[in-house]
């Protein structure tokens, strides 16, 4: 996860006082807004959970009310704080941390009001829809194991899916990201503007995995369900014969049969994103872009018509990172400050959602008045003797990005033997003392499901086994911080990139069967190594 606070607002106490609050955005998406007081008491339980020596220090009380200069100094430190404290994996898998952020987020977006329960649909890729009473705060994987619980999916089975939020565009389903356990599933959907619904897809890349998959009765049909699916809207490449034999087999309900037979099609298994912008072979350059099998897949149309492709194999990539290029428009450069920080772009991270920046006038809406750009790029090793940047623009970058972390997490599983995790493998704490911007406090429950909980300590956390590692920064924390365009000299710039590096890159020599890109006097060539 990337933290940043782009922005402040000023809000006012029931009292007629006012006082300054911090909008958190996590992965380039506006999630709260809290006080530095709340901050603070997420701190001191920190402290106490994991111990005051591997904690950043945080920035320190104030004696007296903050010029508008000290304001902006506090937003800066308290973003530096939060960044240092989610470089942490034993921070991002704490529950007191992510029970906090679905707390704020709650009372930031007022979605839980006096509701003990809310109803929520989750959509299968049959389109079946199964209907839950949770309570509004319910974390992802609660949610996600709760269901399985429903549709009787073997707990051992429940981690290789996952919930996504999907867009309903036309006649298509567009996917926005995954749902992550920082977020109230409820509260994400409810906040997103247009026709969103939360579908359950599968969450692995290994093909060899459906096999274990398909030895499941609700496993095969779940898989089955999101086969066809990806067959009726192209993903799968298919001719008429194909086609044809896949509607038989389908027509007899033999779904078996049916997987066995798209198993064997190209793009089987792969996520395809809506046409974007590369650099490669040269810029601003067309592509469809499909994630599968260990891949980025290109397929670009060239001057004459035909289609070229070519595979970015993911043990070739040396490193990628994600950049934010914000437009011109759309900002005062007359004004320094504070709240007018939220016209300047955030911190470059390696993984993003949509990233929207504007001012607040309360804290249960937040409306962009534009859109920035995302550029993902990543180093490849063309040939053995040559590194290239390839440059991608798209609206999901994110989970390009994300779906790049999935396949290298699950090749460095499964070299280092690990299992898939299981929902009895969650170490969940008791409760969660969580402040209020009022300065009350409230009793949290963190352990919504209920079940008995490890007390070995022996499960490993599933962010722990991440395969990507922060690089050194290309400028120093205060400069990235402030790579903003906040005047009208430097409007037209980008945020300075953190980039991350790909352990799975020391594996390339473990596959020789992957193809190579390269270009040569204009013309897109594929050859093999």
């Amino acid at each position: 996860m990337h933290f940043s606070i782009p922005d402040t607002q000023e809000c006012r106490e029931d009292n007629g006082g006012t006082y300054v609050a911090y909008n958190v955005h996590i992965n380039g998406v506006f999630h709260c807004t809290v006080r530095y007081r709340q901050l603070h008491s997420l701190h001191e339980q920190l402290k106490r959970d994991l111990g005051s020596s591997t904690l950043p220090s945080f920035p320190p009380k104030k004696l007296l009310p903050l010029s508008p200069t000290q304001t902006e100094e506090r937003r800066i430190a308290l973003e530096k704080y939060i960044l240092q404290l989610s470089q942490d994996p034993r921070v991002l898998n704490n529950d007191v941390f992510n029970g906090f952020l679905v707390s704020a987020q709650n009372e930031t977006q007022r979605a839980g009001g006096g509701q003990d329960e809310v109803q929520i649909d989750i959509y299968m890729m049959s389109g079946q829809k199964v209907t839950l009473s949770i309570p509004a705060t319910l974390q992802t994987d609660d949610l996600l194991e709760k269901l399985c619980t429903q549709i009787h999916l073997p707990n051992e089975l429940v981690y290789y899916f996952a919930l996504f939020l999907v867009k309903k565009e036309e006649n298509d389903l567009i996917v926005v990201k995954r749902l992550q356990d920082f977020e109230s599933p409820y509260i994400s959907q409810r906040c997103m503007k247009g026709l969103h619904r939360i579908v359950l897809r599968k969450n692995y890349w290994d093909p060899s995995i459906d096999q274990l998959i398909m030895n499941d009765r609700v496993g095969l049909n779940l898989l089955y369900a999101q086969t066809v699916q990806d067959v009726e809207r192209g993903w799968v490449l298919t001719n008429r014969e194909i086609q044809r034999q896949l509607a038989a087999l389908q027509a007899k309900g033999a779904k078996k049969e049916y997987l066995d037979l798209a198993r064997t099609l190209k793009y089987y298994g792969y996520l395809q994103f809506q046409q974007c912008v590369c650099d490669f072979p040269k810029p601003n350059t067309p592509v469809l872009i499909s994630a599968g099998n260990k891949e980025l897949n290109f397929r670009i149309e060239c001057d004459d018509g035909s289609v070229k492709e070519g595979n970015f194999k993911v043990t070739r990539m040396r490193c990628w990172r994600i950049t934010v290029q914000q437009p011109v428009e759309g900002y005062s450069t007359s004004s320094n400050s504070s709240n007018s920080s939220s016209s300047r772009s955030s911190s470059s991270i390696s993984s993003y959602s949509n990233l929207s920046s504007s001012g607040r006038s309360n804290s249960s809406s937040h409306e962009a008045t534009h859109r920035v750009n995302l550029e993902l790029s990543f180093e490849y090793l063309m040939s053995r003797d040559e590194m290239r940047w390839i440059t991608v623009i798209s609206p999901q970058t994110v989970l390009m990005s994300m779906c790049l972390q999935g396949m290298v997490h699950e090749l460095l599983s499964h070299k280092r033997g690990h299992r898939m995790k299981r929902p009895s493998d969650r170490v969940r704490k008791g409760s969660l003392s969580y402040m209020r911007r009022d300065g009350s406090s409230m009793q949290v429950t963190l352990n919504h499901t209920g079940e008995s909980l490890p007390t070995d300590g022996s499960s490993q956390s599933p962010i722990g086994l991440l395969s990507l590692r922060r690089l050194s920064e290309r400028q120093s924390d205060c400069n990235i911080l402030d790579n903003r365009p906040s005047t009208a000299a430097n409007t037209n710039g980008k945020t300075e990139p953190s980039t991350v590096e790909n352990d799975a890159f020391d594996m390339m020599g473990e596959d020789n069967s992957e193809c190579q890109l390269e270009y040569r006097n204009g013309v897109l060539q594929v050859r093999d190594c």
